[in-house]
This record gives structure tokens, C-alpha cells and sequence, in this order.
């Protein structure tokens, strides 16, 4: 059976009395708490003033500072004796197939003359290379003739995300001038990093794999680098570069700089950035000017996202100061095209410095597996010319 709600009994008069002067009593004790709260706080102000602080910001994701890159790597290990000299080895020909030992270190060097033209015509009795400022004697040398696997990275979350026409046809236009031997594969990344096309000499596959690119947002660029460097290469005895289209700016979700170049360092891997810096700075500085140029009140009411565009340009600054740091210590280059317009042209530049690059090999003197860096120079006969190689390598570990 459903039990009714009943209604309250009514209060007798003295009982409303008893009610209204418990109310009234209550509402006094609580003002007098309010009131002797606030006399309380202010006497303590009074006695201990406190120091007024303006609330920081919360820091927006930017660029990981690279002052400890090279650092991190440690000192170079104490040298070995110098072994007795042996006979000079034959220099490779042209057709001649390079078989690298597992010993031997591949070292790609790119050489340029004091105007930035490519130089292609050089001999191996034109380089010299150092480790850990001990000389090397040069094993073998050959032009054009060590396969290249390039990986073609896109950030997905840039302003490079909404040209993505500019970018698939620089991309097809790079694999084109690529050798019958090199391979390609396509990464992009946003908030997660996304293999889009695993290996393949086919431009048809490629072209495929172009058109699945679509805009995400966040930036993993430190995560995009380390998986590539780690999961993409193997134990293939070839050249290895990354070519990524980026600002650069991560958003510090993920992994840091100084481990995705270390990953980096270990596989071996040039990375070339083609940077969209100088057209996002474009951009926002006229943006900037635009609102700088308005009357008083209107910078005072736009006085937020002034701010915001100057600071967005600081972190610019900083992701190029980075990515200078970050190509020059893997062996690769910076690119800042002006317009996306640029893009084919710079690619294209890429691909030429690829198929131009010296393999130099050398047996190390160094003989001990014990996993240090190796600080790696290379120097040319001529001063005028400038080679340009990765800054060393991680000695392997364990036993022969």
C-alpha cells in the first residue's frame, strides 16, 4: 500500500514565539562573526602588510632551448694509440658497388664553395676527416653512389596544413629527381604522428598517400622526429635524412629536443627542415602593424592579442634558433622560403643536395665499443670550400 505524504501539524503560538527568537539570535551570531572575521584581517593586514603579486601567466608550449644539445653528449673518450700506417686503398670508380663493413662509419658530406654553389668533382685525397680531433685514414669515397632513404615529414597543424596543394607538388617534384635506388616514405603530425606510406620507390603509391594528409592540430614535433629515427630506418646500409615541412614550435606533449636529436644522432639521420617561419612572421608582423597603427582606444581594447602576436614572434625566433641548431649538428640544412609558392623550388634544392652528397667511409681508430659520442670534423683541401657533415656519431656497444 502507497503511503500518503501528511500534511505538517500547525504551530501553536508559543512555539512560533520560541521559533522567531532562535532565528533572530542565529542571524546576530553570524553577522557578529562576519563583522569581527573582516576586524580580524584587516588588524593582520595592518600589523604584516603583504606584498601585492601580479599573477603570472601560465606558459604557453614553445620551442625546447637546444643550449644543452651538443652538451649532453659528454667529453670525448681518451685516444688510442695511433696504429702503424697501411697502404692506401684503390679509389672507388664510378660503377664500382661500395660494400661498408660493420665496422666502418658512413659519414655523408656535403661541400659548397663561398658562393653556396655545390661542389661535385672533389677526390678522397681532398678530405680529411677527424675523430675526436684524432685524423682518420679514409677507407673509401664515392660520389652519388650510396642509396638514399628519405622520409618526407608534414606538420599537419601549421599554416602548412591549409597549403597542402603547394606541398603535395613539392612533393612529387622532390621524388622525381630522387636516384632509381633511393626510397621515400611520407610521415605527417599533429597531435599524434602518423605513417602514411612505408617505403616505396613509387611515385604512384606516394601520390596516393599525398591525398590522406588532412589538418590536425597541436604540434608532436619532437615525438615525430624520435619515432622516425627510431622506428623507420633499421639496419639498412644507406644514407638516411628526414625532410619536414614545419615552424617548428612543439607544444610540449610529448618528448624532449635533446632526445629526439640524440635518437636522431644514433640512426644516423641528416634532417632537413624546409621552416614556414618567415611566412608565418610575414603574417603576423603585418597584423601586428595593423593594430599598432590604430588610434589609442583601439590598441587599448586590442591590447590582449597585441600581446599575443608579439609573443607568438618571440617563439618564432626561438624555433629557428632551434632548428638552425638541430640541422646544422645532423648534418642537414635550414630552408626559409618567403611563400609557399617557394615550396617546389626549395624541395627541388633539397633533392639536388642529396644526389651531390660525398660518402665518405673510415674504420675508426678508436676500436672500443663503449658506446660513447664521437665528436666527427671534416676539412677540405682547398679553405675556400665548405663541407658540411653531421657532428659525430654514437660508438656501438658490446662485443664484436
Amino acid at each position: 500500500m502507497i503511503q500518503k505524504q501528511r500534511p505538517a501539524p500547525m504551530l501553536r503560538a508559543a512555539d512560533k514565539q520560541l521559533v522567531i527568537f532562535i532565528a533572530v539570535a542565529v542571524m546576530f551570531g553570524l553577522a557578529g562573526f562576519s563583522m569581527n572575521g573582516v576586524r580580524v584581517s584587516a588588524q593582520q593586514a595592518r600589523t604584516k602588510p603583504r606584498k601585492q603579486s601580479t599573477p603570472k601567466p601560465s606558459p604557453t608550449p614553445g620551442p625546447t632551448p637546444v643550449r644543452s644539445l651538443l652538451d649532453m653528449l659528454g667529453e670525448p673518450p681518451p685516444m688510442p694509440p695511433r696504429p702503424a700506417k697501411t697502404e692506401t686503398e684503390p679509389e672507388a670508380g664510378a660503377t664500382d658497388v661500395i660494400k661498408v663493413e660493420t665496422t666502418e662509419v658512413l659519414l655523408p658530406v656535403t661541400v659548397r664553395d663561398a658562393n653556396g654553389r655545390l661542389v661535385n668533382n672533389l677526390t678522397r685525397n681532398d678530405f680529411h676527416v677527424f675523430e675526436d680531433n684524432l685524423e682518420q685514414p679514409l677507407s673509401d669515397l664515392a660520389l652519388k653512389q650510396v642509396p638514399v632513404d628519405a622520409i618526407l615529414m608534414i606538420d599537419a597543424s601549421s599554416s602548412a596544413a591549409r597549403n597542402l596543394d603547394d606541398f603535395r607538388n613539392a612533393a612529387e617534384g622532390f621524388a622525381a629527381r630522387l636516384g632509381t635506388d633511393d626510397r621515400i616514405s611520407l610521415m605527417k603530425f599533429d597531435d599524434t604522428v602518423l605513417l602514411l606510406q612505408d617505403w616505396t620507390r613509387s611515385r604512384y603509391q606516394l601520390r596516393r598517400a599525398l591525398t590522406r594528409i588532412v589538418p590536425g592540430m597541436f604540434t608532436r614535433f619532437n615525438d615525430a622526429l624520435l619515432l622516425a629515427a627510431r622506428d623507420q630506418y633499421g639496419s639498412t646500409q644507406s644514407r638516411r635524412a628526414v625532410i619536414v615541412l614545419t615552424d617548428g614550435i612543439d607544444s610540449g606533449r610529448g618528448t624532449t629536443l635533446e632526445k629526439a636529436l640524440r635518437a636522431l644522432l644514433e640512426a644516423q639521420v641528416s634532417v632537413y627542415v624546409v621552416s614556414n617561419t618567415e611566412i608565418s612572421r610575414a603574417a603576423k608582423q603585418a597584423e601586428l602593424e595593423s593594430l599598432n597603427n590604430a588610434g589609442e582606444s583601439a590598441r587599448r581594447f586590442n591590447k590582449l592579442q597585441i600581446d599575443a602576436l608579439a609573443m607568438e614572434l618571440r617563439a618564432l625566433d626561438d624555433s629557428e634558433r632551434l632548428l638552425e641548431q638541430l640541422t646544422a649538428a645532423t648534418g642537414g640544412r635550414l630552408y626559409k622560403p618567403r611563400s609557399f609558392n617557394d615550396l617546389e623550388a626549395t624541395y627541388a634544392e633539397v633533392a639536388e643536395e642529396l644526389r651531390h652528397q660525398y660518402a665518405l667511409y673510415y674504420t675508426p681508430l678508436n676500436r672500443n665499443r663503449d658506446g660513447t659520442f664521437r665528436r666527427v670534423r671534416v676539412e677540405t683541401q682547398n679553405q675556400n670550400y665548405q663541407p658540411h657533415s653531421r657532428i659525430g656519431y654514437f660508438a656501438p656497444r658490446g662485443e664484436r
